[in-house]
């Protein structure tokens, strides 16, 4: 078991890791400790036919543990920032949104991640979405320019997630809404747990508590916090993918019964006044 180092030794193995997947195509789920649900398993996170219909296939990895751009209530010729964008599935989705007419920003700090988003919206012929290198502590993008914010198991991988909630209100213009799909703990994690980069880079151990996390929403400046999904990860995960879930409970060395409900998996909305 590899123990968790501190900021930036933390977000270069992030970079890795995700790295890696971009390259490889498979997903961050495996012998890591994971958020996310396998790949060509979106709709069991919530994502619809239609959904995925409108994006490339190449796009969908099954990183996240969620499905938020439906919730954003997209209009035609909006501005979205998608954090974390990764290989593209919910920047590319906004697009299809918010028509040639709108605009979509993606934000990640891997390359081969945006280098695959990019080709894949290169050859979807899909111009309206930019994809921007970048942290989300300090996003590369204009003080209130944007109209929605969305993000997909991603956050909680960040060290500084005030830091992303903060960049959130600033690049958001008056009234405009996020919808962010995330990790939170209902209680800390086992020790074992805890410690583990793995588990961390597998969006568990980098989590914050429920409470803490939302405090630092709202200390943002982000108003009208509302819950729209609450599911325990590793029973959804238990579901669509048995034997990933029992390989993070023999990792872990953690009995099951320790680990079910710490890890939840949450779809929030919030909007800046």
């Amino acid at each position: 078991m590899t123990q968790v180092k501190q900021g930036e030794e933390v977000v270069d193995q992030v970079r890795k890791h995700y790295g890696a997947i971009a390259v490889t195509g498979s997903s961050c789920c495996g012998p890591a400790p994971s958020c996310c649900a396998p790949a060509g398993m979106s709709r069991q996170i919530g994502y619809g036919v239609e959904d995925l219909a409108a994006v490339p296939q190449e796009a969908d990895l099954g990183l996240g543990c969620g499905a938020p751009v439906g919730h954003l209530a997209l209009k035609a010729g909006e501005t979205v920032l998608d954090l974390g964008s990764g290989p593209g599935l919910d920047a590319l989705l906004a697009a299809s949104l918010v028509g040639p007419g709108g605009r979509v920003i993606g934000v990640d700090m891997t390359p081969e991640m945006l280098a695959r988003a990019r080709a894949t919206a290169s050859r979807a012929g899909v111009t309206h979405v930019d994809f921007r290198e970048g942290r989300l502590e300090a996003l590369p993008v204009e003080d209130s320019s944007v109209d929605a914010v969305t993000s997909n198991c991603v956050i909680n991988l960040v060290p500084d997630k005030a830091a992303v909630f903060r960049e959130v209100a600033r690049v958001l213009r008056p009234g405009g809404r996020v919808v962010v799909s995330d990790i939170v703990l209902e209680r800390p994690l086992p020790e074992a747990v805890a410690k583990d980069v793995l588990a961390w880079v597998g969006c568990v151990a980098g989590a914050a508590r429920r409470d803490d996390y939302f405090r630092m929403v709202e200390a943002a400046g982000l108003s009208d916090v509302t819950l729209l999904a609450d599911a325990d990860s590793l029973a959804v995960l238990a579901e669509v993918a048995p034997d990933e879930a029992n390989a993070i409970v023999e990792r872990s060395g953690v009995p099951r019964e320790e680990l079910l409900g710490i890890v939840r998996s949450v779809t929030w909305r919030a909007v800046k006044r």
